[in-house]
């Protein structure tokens, strides 16, 4: 699937506008929603829970134009259910993300 290519800050920007307190809530709550489905991406113990996290984040990245947010859920998707590296870069990335606000 094709995903419409940009920036993640520039998607932040055009949401918020000029309005930093909207520019902190609407990325708080992004990061919240990928921490959470990360989460549930790490306590899957099926097939179909797996998939949904992924299919989950990667709808987050292609919303907010992450690209690399993308990239790893696809490697999710493409990887064996629980593969605990896919959750570790998933993991890591989350920290990076964590770390910006």
């Amino acid at each position: 699937m094709a995903y419409e290519s940009g920036s993640f800050e520039a998607a932040i920007a055009a949401a918020s506008g000029q309005d930093a307190e909207l520019r902190a809530q609407i990325l708080a709550g992004f990061v919240e929603s990928v921490v959470m489905q990360i989460d549930l991406l790490g306590r899957a113990r099926c097939d179909g829970n797996w998939e949904v996290a992924a299919h989950r984040l990667r709808g987050l990245g292609a919303s907010f134009h992450d690209g690399e947010l993308v990239a790893l859920a696809e490697r999710a998707l493409d990887s064996a259910p629980s593969d605990p590296v896919a959750v570790r870069h998933l993991m890591d990335y989350s920290a990076r993300l964590t770390a910006k606000i």
